[in-house]
């Protein structure tokens, strides 16, 4: 079908080709013949008189105006999918969507796990792809590639809806044996001593608790810097750090690992986990019932 001169199909292929960055992989998520790929983007690149695309050594990269057309091509494509093709009453028992949900191994490990339990009993066909935490989350929703973040609300854009999920506070843990660690931490000695801290994504991306510490002017000793909060008791045992972490982690954790818990002498040390979507997804029926999920779950078993 062609709109104003373009063939509407090519649009598919450009997005394909923006995701996948490799023709035959962008062929393959399109059930495309290579040839047919190639044809494709000769195709574009004649309609829209820009190469799009350049091969530098074995690396397939995207054009100043492919990067352009990406993100309307990408919310055209959704707003189609989600307000035309996909409006069929939702049954979460029949159901076999797949969500992706971008979050930190600190909310899988303290409330989503909760989250899959629930929806293996509800909803058994239901699946999900937990994503790392993105140096530009706001960019994958544009892009339509997360149903939902689940961050803290300093982390987060005014661009798309959100609502508050819990709230938490900071403590600072240690090494039951880290003679260092007094159940009343000075801000001095807190500052002073050598910390474990974490760092996502390959923008290595601070944990809130730097954000705090750079709206107080204060710079901490970073000794260990770890991918996850799930690598930070490792990380203490037998030492002297000690790490700045959310409550319900610390307990977590020391349902297994000894740690000594201690209040953050801070004096911001608490913040909202907060979901966000895509504004396009805002009358999904599949998100609004994973919305209203991760909301139960939330008040029901976060303690």
């Amino acid at each position: 079908m062609r709109f104003k001169g373009l063939d509407l199909n090519l649009l598919v292929a450009l997005d394909a080709l923006m995701t996948q960055r490799n023709v035959t992989m962008a062929a393959r998520s399109i059930n495309l013949s290579q040839p047919a790929m190639s044809a494709a983007v000769a195709r574009l690149r004649d309609y829209f008189g820009d190469e799009l695309f350049v091969m530098r050594g074995r690396e397939f990269v995207p054009t100043a105006r492919a990067m352009e057309l990406s993100g309307p091509v990408r919310e055209a494509l959704l707003h189609i999918q989600l307000s035309i093709i996909s409006r069929d009453a939702f049954d979460p028992a029949q159901s076999n969507r797949r969500f992706r949900i971008c979050l930190s191994d600190f909310m899988m490990l303290v409330y989503f796990q909760n989250v899959v339990r629930r929806v293996a009993r509800e909803a058994p066909s239901v699946s999900f792809e937990l994503l790392p935490l993105d140096d530009d989350p706001n960019d994958i929703l544009r892009r339509g590639e997360a149903d939902f973040l689940i961050m803290p609300e300093l982390f987060l854009s005014n661009t798309h809806p959100k609502v508050r999920l819990l709230d938490e506070r900071l403590v600072c843990v240690g090494c039951p044996t880290n003679k260092q660690l007094s159940r009343r931490l000075s801000l001095d000695k807190y500052i002073s001593m050598g910390h474990v801290t974490v760092r996502f994504g390959r923008g290595r991306k601070a944990s809130i608790e730097e954000f705090f510490l750079l709206d107080l002017g204060l710079k901490r000793r970073a000794e260990v810097v770890v991918p996850s909060f799930s690598m930070i008791p490792p990380m203490l045992s037998g030492t002297q750090r000690i790490a700045t972490i959310p409550l319900r982690l610390a307990k977590y954790f020391a349902e297994f690992v000894p740690l000594r818990i201690v209040e953050v002498p801070l004096p911001l040390s608490t913040f909202t986990e907060t979901i966000q979507w895509p504004a396009l997804h805002n009358g999904d029926p599949a998100s609004v019932w994973m919305r209203g999920l991760l909301l139960q779950e939330a008040r029901s078993s976060i303690k």
